[in-house]
């Protein structure tokens, strides 16, 4: 008996590249779902190669104007052009990527009887928990949708306050996966106490907190290196606090780089150091770093010791201080990294994409069911 295809519109209202990992995350659900057909909204530019994660890629064209006057006439302009594609495409379910914004604003005031899985990132709820009018329309989104996925329970629960306990029955956790099969394990395990060779890698703003790392290196009683991966607007300022430091030949700044890349160049690190001190929906970064047998010096945040357990060493979020003490003995126990390492592997293997695809498509059939 063959299964039913199910066809799903969804999309997110930024260029079509895998620039940022929510956008990275839907390349790889979407390719590994089984028995979908998907049509993806997004922006121009279009990574090609990206594009082939979906059935069908549709270039918004509405001119993308910030929470602002503007807003409220920008949304209706959205709503009008995706109200077409609903008509158009008839799908048996949209996924709305991101609650609370224009997009799935747009999703939940076209889909009519077509039922609305919302999908939390983070951001969308950074965004709800520091402005009213983001937080009116994630409560809008919410209350329209059959279904709320969170890949954590942490991050259901901040949900779940923000939007007054009035959905909790509709919160599901589905945990966010990476395609396991293409990790490549580093050949070199440590053997010796030496000063570490660390990366980190993500966005270079105020949340993700690079400037912990930075600052952890001049605390440090061994002359451990870092590698800083990706952009951002406080790169400058991470610079110049290297500078300020003396760490200008233990600290390295490079720029983003697309995953392929990134993913070859991990194994070639000790530790990832991951320094988010506010809210993290689930740090696919993390799992990428354990697949590739990396210890994993993580900010002691809900979600993240949701996702790591004691497959990690946590240290105080925000704070150099403890992240440098956290750094050094991990550099001078080696055989505490050889046992990190093998429980970084074991601890991977638990989030391979092809089950978040499969739980998610088992949700929509059953929510259209």
């Amino acid at each position: 008996m063959t299964s039913k295809l199910l066809k799903i519109l969804t999309g997110i209202n930024r260029p079509s590249a895998p620039s940022s990992g929510s956008m990275t995350l839907v390349g790889d659900l979407y390719r590994a779902m089984p028995d979908v057909h998907t049509t993806f909204l997004g922006r121009a530019p279009v990574d090609q190669t990206w594009k082939t994660s979906f059935d069908h890629l549709i270039t918004l064209s509405t001119t993308k104007r910030p929470q602002g006057p503007d807003f409220t006439p920008y949304v209706g302009e959205l709503t009008n052009e995706v109200g077409a594609f609903v008509e158009e495409i008839q799908p048996n379910a949209i996924h709305a990527q991101y609650l609370g914004f224009a997009l799935s604003l747009a999703f939940t005031r076209t889909a009519g009887n077509v039922p609305i899985i919302a999908i939390a990132h983070g951001p969308d709820v950074m965004a709800a928990e520091r402005s009213a009018s983001e937080h009116e329309t994630m409560k809008e989104v919410a209350a329209a949708s059959a279904a709320i996925v969170t890949p954590t329970s942490a991050l259901a629960d901040r949900i779940d306050h923000l939007t007054g306990r009035r959905f909790t029955d509709r919160l599901t956790v589905i945990p966010w996966g990476i395609p396991l099969d293409h990790a490549r394990v580093r050949s070199r395990l440590p053997t010796a106490t030496e000063p570490l060779s660390l990366v980190h890698a993500g966005r270079l703003d105020d949340n993700k907190s690079t400037i912990t790392a930075v600052e952890a290196l001049s605390l440090t009683r061994r002359p451990h290196h870092l590698a800083v991966i990706g952009q951002g607007p406080l790169r400058e300022h991470l610079e110049q606090r290297t500078i300020e430091l003396g760490l200008r030949d233990r600290v390295h700044f490079e720029p983003f780089l697309p995953r392929a890349e990134l993913w070859r160049r991990l194994p070639n690190f000790d530790a990832f150091v991951f320094t988010t001190r506010a809210l993290e929906a689930f740090g696919l970064v993390l799992i990428e770093a354990q697949a590739h047998g990396l210890s994993v010096i993580y900010s002691d945040l809900p979600g993240v010791r949701e996702i790591l357990g004691g497959t990690g060493v946590p240290y105080t979020p925000g704070d150099p201080r403890s992240l440098a003490i956290a750094l050094d003995e991990i550099g001078r126990d080696f055989q505490r990294r050889d046992t990190l390492i093998k429980a970084a592997l074991d601890n991977a293997r638990r989030y391979d994409v092809t089950d978040t695809g499969r739980r998610l498509r088992e949700l929509t059939l059953r929510i259209t069911s």
